[in-house]
């Protein structure tokens, strides 16, 4: 008894310590000169190999970037974002079925993975283990930034990384010791992304309800006016994220896809 009480406090502990970090997690941009060792590295990342994959295939490889030439040949395919430069280390997290391919050909049996299904199963396991290491640098008190860049132009990266048929590069982190402490962005309420049973779809009332919130917030407001836009919608359709340019990016990852095989 306890042995089993001691256990829970135990459990209890790891969880809130968990939830503080969920709840103070940033978005870290800027990193201090301290060195990211590779034994660190090493751990975090052989801890979140124990995240769910399909098969236990473990369908992902991670491209540890260090060199300072190697940063500067990535940051454009990243549009030169500063921090890809700036942090001592880069991680590509690649969506891999060539290891399970030359695994299954090296073991009379033949493989059949040069498909899109392929290629979603193994982008579903490398961003679980992307968010399982997220959470464990959370842990260790590093900082980190994740770049939705990677899938925009994954051709440069692909040439860059030598990435060779059936891998795909679908998540980057710049990781570092955090030199900032920016303020919490703000997330939706419970309510507005959970359906209980089925589907519910969104009233106009349910949109002024989820999303007030968040237009209501000053750096919004700024930021709509700056930009001389009516709604904080606009500034995602119109400049963020416009049609024209996810279309064209679209094509863009649907031939990265061919050239890797998986189309």
């Amino acid at each position: 008894m306890i042995f089993r009480k001691k256990f829970s406090t135990l459990e209890n502990s790891s969880y809130l310590c968990a939830m503080k970090n969920l709840q103070t997690r940033r978005t870290i941009r800027q990193y201090s000169d301290r060195e990211v060792s590779q034994q660190l590295l090493d751990e975090l990342m052989t801890q979140a190999a124990r995240t769910q994959t399909m098969g236990n295939l473990q369908l992902y490889s991670v491209v540890v970037t260090r060199s300072p030439e190697m940063k500067r040949r990535l940051a454009p395919a990243h549009f030169s974002q500063p921090m890809v430069l700036q942090a001592p280390v880069v991680l590509t997290v690649c969506a891999d079925f060539r290891r399970t391919t030359r695994w299954c050909e090296e073991r009379q049996a033949q493989p059949g993975y040069d498909n899109f299904l392929s290629y979603q199963n193994a982008a579903t396991d490398a961003l679980l283990y992307t968010q399982t290491l997220c959470c464990l640098m959370d842990e260790a008190g590093l900082g980190y930034c994740y770049l939705g860049t990677t899938v925009y132009q994954p051709l440069e990266i692909i040439d860059i990384l030598q990435l060779p048929r059936l891998t795909m590069p679908v998540a980057t982190l710049t990781v570092g010791w955090p030199a900032e402490e920016p303020p919490l962005s703000d997330r939706l309420p419970l309510e507005s992304f959970v359906h209980h049973e089925t589907y519910h779809d969104y009233t106009a009332d349910d949109i002024d309800r989820y999303y007030s919130p968040k237009e209501q917030l000053e750096e919004n407001r700024h930021f709509v006016a700056l930009n001389n836009k009516q709604t904080l919608a606009q500034i995602f359709t119109d400049i963020r994220y416009t049609r024209r340019d996810n279309e064209a990016m679209s094509e863009g990852l649907l031939d990265a896809l061919r050239h890797q095989g998986f189309l």
